[in-house]
């Protein structure tokens, strides 16, 4: 199969990982300038997440463009439109990265729906990432629970 996936979508498989990469890339400018704009008694623990967020974009972006070079498809230099809404509460931030996370999840969840029955690698792949972004989804919400945006 020359590292090919049988009846994969190249071209489709190819759009869905650019778009990940971007969107990844996004992510860490986002949460980095969500880490910066943090104030008050609870900033510490908080930059500490959005960093960790931020780092963890870098590296979903890294993988995408790994599988997509994987697949002889060519890396975006790109990355995804980010709305600077000027609100820099810790719940506004909050709430934004809550819709972040949910749009990654459909991201993933296209990248599954192309390679399904296609490629147990990426589905699993998918699915991984997938339950990751699901879980910082939950982390989020509980975050949210004690902040008013």
């Amino acid at each position: 199969m020359d590292g090919k996936m049988e009846n994969l979508d190249l071209d489709l498989t190819h759009k869905i990982l650019n778009d990940i990469i971007e969107y990844e890339l996004a992510g860490v400018v986002r949460y980095t300038h969500y880490g910066l704009m943090v104030r008050g008694p609870n900033r510490i623990p908080i930059v500490d997440f959005f960093r960790a967020q931020a780092t963890e974009s870098l590296l979903h972006a890294q993988q995408a463009g790994e599988i997509l070079t994987g697949l002889e498809g060519h890396p975006t230099v790109s990355i995804a439109p980010i709305e600077e809404t000027h609100k820099h509460s810790i719940g506004a931030l909050l709430l934004e990265s809550l819709e972040h996370e949910r749009a990654a999840v459909a991201l993933y969840k296209q990248l599954l729906i192309a390679v399904a029955d296609r490629s147990i690698y990426l589905e699993e792949y998918a699915r991984g990432l997938i339950g990751q972004e699901e879980l910082h989804t939950m982390e989020i919400s509980k975050m949210l629970r004690d902040y008013e945006a």
